[in-house]
């Protein structure tokens, strides 16, 4: 088995547990989080195309930057079980760690900073503010809120990147079959019939541990469980 180099992560449903989208809808009246609950549900299955669903819903729900700084928490809040501990393994083993996301850059950018993540490794869609920090707009030079996003993502990532591993819960993260190296379906949120029969490797978590097991070598794994920190994240042989 040829070492990954790197390791690359969905946020949403994968890194943590929430959706953050879900979060800034709490304000909109029942009715329209439920309609934008179904199309992102429908979006997240591949039922819809993913433009169609991200335009819509940030024109309502206008988030500004305190809303977002405030999603960021919660990000942080509702991480997966042992997140931060599998993050640190991988450092910790020299590999290159990052995100790759359809949500918002400002709170995704949280979840990495806690996480010791480099700004440069963290790819998401940035949202613009006006002077007073209200709602502006969000970039749409970025290829993240249309299907196909990830892999150009991912596409873009230089040479020393490669091999590398890609791990999501959803369909737009299935889409990178083929172009990461192993695309490993995450199950421990929420558990997609689409992306469990596409992924090449699917695990139902709900611990974010699990993809030492499938992700490093043998070697790798003998240098994790002889240092204490890191040993019990491995399953015992």
């Amino acid at each position: 088995m040829t070492p990954f180099r790197s390791f690359y992560f969905d946020c949403d449903s994968t890194l943590s547990a929430i959706e953050g989208v879900d979060e800034l809808t709490r304000a909109l009246p029942p009715n329209e989080r439920a309609e934008l609950a179904t199309l992102t549900h429908r979006a997240m299955e591949g039922q819809v195309a993913l433009a169609r669903v991200y335009e819509e819903r940030l024109a309502r729900v206008a988030p500004n930057q305190t809303q977002l700084a405030a999603v960021g928490q919660f990000y942080i809040e509702n991480m997966v079980p042992d997140c931060a501990a599998t993050i640190a393994a991988l450092q910790f083993l020299g590999k290159r760690v990052g995100i790759v996301s359809g949500g918002l850059h400002q709170p995704v950018l949280a979840l990495a900073e806690h996480l010791g993540i480099p700004p440069a490794d963290v790819h998401a869609v940035e949202v613009l503010f006006d002077a007073s920090g209200e709602y502006r707009d969000f970039d749409h030079l970025s290829p993240l809120w249309k299907n196909g996003g990830k892999i150009e993502v991912l596409k873009r990532l230089p040479p020393s990147h490669r091999p590398v591993l890609f791990m999501g819960d959803g369909a737009t993260d299935l889409e990178t079959r083929g172009v990461a190296d192993l695309f490993v379906g995450f199950g421990g949120v929420e558990r997609r019939a689409s992306v469990e029969e596409g992924a090449e490797v699917y695990l139902t978590g709900p611990s974010l541990a699990a993809v030492l097991d499938v992700g490093l070598t043998p070697a790798e794994k003998i240098s994790l469980q002889s240092d204490q920190r890191f040993g019990a994240l491995l399953p015992i042989q």
